[in-house]
C-alpha cells in the first residue's frame, strides 16, 4: 500500500481536531458563550466530502454534516444534473469533482469521505481514500466482491482508519431487544434462520440492453461511471438506478438488502465465515424446453442455504436460507395466521427458530424493525411496530463521524455497529450467495456437443483463504478483474 503523501499535516491537522477539546478548557471565556448554543468552532470541525452525491449519497453527507456542525469542503458526482444537485444546493461552498481521484489528490484537507455510488466503486474509492489516511462511510454493500471487503478490512486496521457501512439499520436500538432474547435463551438453540425479500423491483432476469451512445445524458461522464468495471459505450437504463442487477456494477437482491436483513442474525447470533453455499434460481423460458440464460445478471429469483459453524451465542451449528424475488418461507405454526412474519404484508423479513420460539423481525434499513417473540408455550412479546427516531437513520452517520473525531481505536470508534471489522466479514457472507448464484450459471460443452450446467453442487468454502475448495472455476467470482487506474 502505498503511504499517504500528506500524512505529516494530515496526522498534525487531525491530532489538533482531537485535541481541541481538552485545549478549549483554558480559555477564559467559554467558546459557547461567543458561539451560542451549539456551536462548533472551525477548527473542530471535520472536513467532509461525499463520493456520490446524489440519492442515497445526498442523505449520507447531509446525515454526515449533522445538521452543518461540520465542514462539506468538496462534492464528487458523476452527474451533477441528477438528484445530487440537492447536495449543491446544500453545500454552495463545496467544491465540485467528477473523479474521486482527482478530488483526494487535490484536496488536501479533506479528513473523511462518505461513498454512496454504485456498488462495483465502492471497493476502489475506499481503498484510494484510505491509502490517503481518509477515514470512510461506505454505503452497503461495503464492496462488490468478497476480496474487495478482505482487502479493505485489512487496510482500516493497518492504516487506523475509522469506518462505518451503511447499514443504518444496525445502529437501531431496537436490536437490543432482539439481542436480549438470544443472550437469555429465550428461543433455545437455535439451529434454522430463514430470510426473504421483494427484491428485485428492478429490471433483473432478462437480458442485458444493448449500448447505445446515442442517448447518454450530455453530462453524464460515462467513463467514470463504468470505473472498474470493463469499458463499453454507453447502456440505457443503468444510471441511475437499474445498474443494480448486473454483475459488472450491482449485487442484486442480496447487496441491496442483505446487509440490512443478515446482518439481524449474524450480529445477534455470533456468526462468522460460512461453511459452504448451495443455491438454485428460478428459471425463465421465452421458448419450449430451453430456458433463457442471461448470465451478465442476476436471476429474478434464487433460494441460497448457508451453513455455519456453532458460536458462543448460537450454540449449534445454523443453517441460513435466503429467498428473493417475493418468495417467502412458510408460515410457522406457532405464529397466528393473521400475524404478518417479518415486516408489513410479510414482503421482507427474518425468523430465527429455536427449540423454544421463534423471533420475528422486518428489515432492518430504516423501516420499523417491529421484532417479536412467540414461544412454543403460547408467550407472546412484541416491540413497537412505530418507530421514533431521534436523529436521521438512528445516528449512523453522526456516530461514525464522532469516532473519526476521536480517532481511531477510540471509544467511539469501538462501539460503531458497523466498522469493518464486523462489516467486512458479514458482507463477505452475503456475497457468498452471489458466488453461489454466479457458479450455478456456469455452463460448457460436453462431449455431445451439448451444454451442461456442471456447478450446480453445494460449495465448500474456506473462509479464512478465501477458497472454495471443491470446484475451481467458483473461484473466479471471489474477485474481479480491473480496468486501469481503479484496480484495488
Amino acid at each position: 500500500m502505498k503511504k499517504p503523501k500528506n500524512e505529516p499535516m494530515e496526522s498534525s491537522r487531525r491530532n489538533f481536531i482531537k485535541n481541541a477539546a481538552i485545549a478549549s478548557s483554558i480559555l477564559i471565556v467559554p467558546r459557547h458563550v461567543l458561539g451560542g448554543v451549539g456551536y462548533t468552532a472551525p477548527s473542530d470541525q471535520l472536513n467532509l466530502a461525499a463520493i456520490g452525491a446524489g440519492g442515497k449519497g445526498a442523505s449520507d453527507i447531509r446525515n454526515a454534516s449533522v445538521n452543518g456542525r461540520e465542514r462539506v469542503v468538496a462534492l464528487c458526482d458523476v452527474d451533477f444534473s441528477g438528484s445530487a444537485k440537492r447536495s449543491v444546493e446544500a453545500f454552495p461552498k463545496a467544491k465540485l469533482y467528477a473523479d474521486y481521484r482527482e478530488m483526494l489528490d487535490k484536496e488536501k484537507d479533506i479528513d473523511a469521505v462518505t461513498i454512496s455510488t454504485p456498488d462495483h466503486v465502492h471497493g476502489p474509492a475506499a481503498a484510494y481514500a484510505m491509502e490517503r489516511g481518509v477515514h470512510v462511510y461506505v454505503q452497503k454493500p461495503m464492496t462488490h466482491n468478497i476480496r474487495e471487503a478482505r482487502l479493505l478490512t485489512e487496510m482500516a486496521r493497518k492504516n487506523k482508519i475509522v469506518t462505518q457501512m451503511g447499514n443504518q439499520g444496525g445502529s437501531n436500538p431496537l436490536l437490543n431487544m432482539v439481542q436480549g432474547w438470544i443472550d437469555s435463551d429465550k428461543i433455545g438453540k437455535v439451529s434454522k434462520v430463514q430470510i426473504w425479500t421483494n427484491r428485485p423491483v428492478w429490471p433483473q432476469g432478462g437480458p442485458m440492453p444493448k449500448p447505445d451512445a446515442s442517448q447518454k445524458p450530455n453530462d453524464l461522464d460515462w467513463n467514470l461511471w463504468l470505473g472498474p468495471a470493463e469499458y463499453k459505450p454507453y447502456t440505457p437504463n443503468m444510471h441511475p438506478f437499474n445498474w443494480r442487477g448486473w454483475w459488472d456494477y450491482g449485487t442484486g437482491a442480496l447487496g441491496d438488502v442483505g446487509c440490512h436483513l443478515i446482518d439481524i442474525p449474524f450480529r445477534t447470533l455470533g456468526l462468522m465465515y460460512p461453511t459452504d453455499a448451495e443455491c438454485s434460481v428460478g428459471a425463465v423460458y421465452s421458448g419450449m424446453w430451453n430456458a433463457d440464460f442471461n448470465p451478465e445478471g442476476a436471476p429474478a429469483t434464487s433460494f441460497i442455504t448457508l451453513h455455519f459453524n456453532a458460536t458462543q451465542k448460537s450454540k449449534s451449528p445454523i443453517e441460513m436460507t435466503w429467498m428473493d424475488g417475493g418468495i417467502r418461507p412458510a408460515h410457522p405454526d406457532i405464529i397466528p395466521a393473521d400475524h404478518d412474519i417479518g415486516g408489513a404484508n410479510s414482503a421482507n423479513g427474518v425468523l430465527i427458530i429455536g427449540d423454544k420460539g421463534i423471533i420475528s423481525t422486518n428489515i432492518n434499513d430504516s423501516s420499523p424493525l417491529m421484532p417479536k417473540l412467540y414461544l412454543n408455550d403460547g408467550t407472546q412479546e412484541f416491540g413497537p411496530e412505530v418507530e421514533e427516531m431521534e436523529e436521521p437513520e438512528y445516528g449512523h452517520q453522526r456516530k461514525w463521524v464522532d469516532a473519526c473525531k476521536a480517532g481511531f481505536n477510540s471509544k467511539e470508534h469501538k462501539e460503531l455497529t458497523s466498522s469493518f471489522d464486523y462489516a467486512g466479514p458479514m458482507t463477505e457472507t452475503v456475497l457468498m450467495g452471489n458466488l453461489a448464484i454466479r457458479s450455478y450459471l456456469l455452463r460448457r460443452e460436453n462431449s455431445k456437443g451439448q451444454m451442461e450446467f456442471f456447478a450446480r453442487k453445494k460449495l465448500l468454502w474456506d473462509g479464512e483463504n478465501m477458497r472454495i475448495t471443491n470446484l475451481e472455476e467458483a473461484n473466479q467470482f471471489v474477485g474481479r478483474t480491473y480496468r486501469e487506474g481503479f484496480k484495488v
